[in-house]
C-alpha cells in the first residue's frame, strides 16, 4: 500500500498547479512615472514691517477667502496716525474749496501763486492721509486666494521681524504632479493632453486623470531626464498634497 501524501506537501502541489493556470498577477499595462504631488497655491505670509500680534481671527484648519485677514499686528498707533492725516487733509481741502469760491464770486483778491500754494497744501496732504491708510493697512496679513490656513507661527502678544513668516496658507482643490521622466518618454508629452494618474491616499491608492500642464524643454544632462507637471483636480482634498504618485506613460502616448 502506498504513503499517502503529506497534508503539507498536497497544499503546496494544489497552490502550484493554480499559479500554472491562473497568473498571480495582472501585466503591467504600461511604463510608470513616479513623482510627488504639490499644492499649486501655497504661501506662506508675512508682514513688511515689524509689530507685535495683536489678533489672530482665524485658527488652524480654517478655510479662508482672499483678502481674508488672516493675522493682524498691533495697529493703534498707524490707526491715530491716519485719522489725524484725515483730519489734515479735510481741513486743507476746505480751505482750498473756500478760498475758490471766494475768488469765483470777486469777493477776495487773491494771487495765482497763493491759490496754487493751497491747492499744492491740499494734494500733500492727501498723498500723506493716503499714506497712513497704506501703512496702516500693511499691519494685516491677508489671504491671497481661498484656501485653508495649515500653520501659524507666533502667538497674540508675540513680536515679529519683517518678512517673518507668520501663517501658511494652502489650496489643495487643484494639485501638480510632479515627476522627472526619460527624455525618450518625455518627447512624447504634450501641453494639454490628459494622462492617468495614480496617487496614494492613506491605505488605498487614488486614481486620478490629470492634464499635462508643462514639459521641459530641456533635459538634465547628468540624469537623462526632464521635468513633467500635471494639474489634477482634488476637490474633496482626498489627496493630500505632499504624497507620492505615478503616471501612467504609455496612455500619454497614445492620447
Amino acid at each position: 500500500m502506498k504513503n499517502p501524501t503529506p497534508p503539507l506537501l498536497a497544499k503546496v502541489l494544489a497552490l502550484l498547479c493554480a499559479a500554472s493556470i491562473t497568473p498571480a498577477f495582472a501585466a503591467d499595462p504600461g511604463p510608470w512615472a513616479n513623482g510627488i504631488t504639490e499644492a499649486i497655491n501655497d504661501v506662506v505670509l508675512g508682514v513688511s514691517l515689524p509689530g507685535i500680534i495683536g489678533n489672530r481671527p482665524v485658527k488652524e484648519g480654517d478655510f479662508v477667502k482672499a483678502g481674508q485677514p488672516v493675522i493682524e499686528l498691533d495697529s493703534k498707533l498707524e490707526k491715530l496716525e491716519m485719522e489725524r492725516r484725515k483730519e489734515v487733509m479735510e481741513l486743507k481741502k476746505t480751505d482750498m474749496e473756500r478760498t475758490k469760491s471766494l475768488i469765483e464770486k470777486s469777493a477776495i483778491s487773491v494771487s495765482r501763486d497763493e491759490m496754487d500754494k493751497k491747492v499744492a497744501e491740499y494734494a500733500v496732504s492727501k498723498a500723506e492721509y493716503e499714506l497712513a491708510k497704506e501703512i496702516s493697512a500693511r499691519r494685516a496679513v491677508l489671504a491671497p486666494f481661498d484656501g485653508m490656513v495649515t500653520e501659524l507661527m507666533l502667538n497674540v502678544g508675540e513680536a515679529c521681524k519683517e518678512q517673518q513668516p507668520l501663517a501658511r496658507v494652502v489650496d489643495v482643490r487643484k494639485c501638480y504632479f510632479v515627476c522627472n521622466v526619460e527624455a525618450r518618454a518625455g518627447y512624447g508629452l504634450k501641453a494639454g493632453q490628459t494622462v492617468k494618474l495614480e496617487i496614494d491616499a492613506g491605505d488605498t491608492t487614488a486614481p486620478m486623470t490629470g492634464t499635462v500642464f508643462f514639459v521641459s524643454p530641456v533635459v538634465d544632462p547628468a540624469s537623462g531626464l526632464m521635468r513633467v507637471k500635471v494639474v489634477f483636480d482634488n476637490p474633496d482634498g482626498k489627496v493630500r498634497p505632499g504624497v507620492a504618485g505615478k503616471m501612467l506613460l504609455q496612455e500619454a502616448k497614445d492620447a
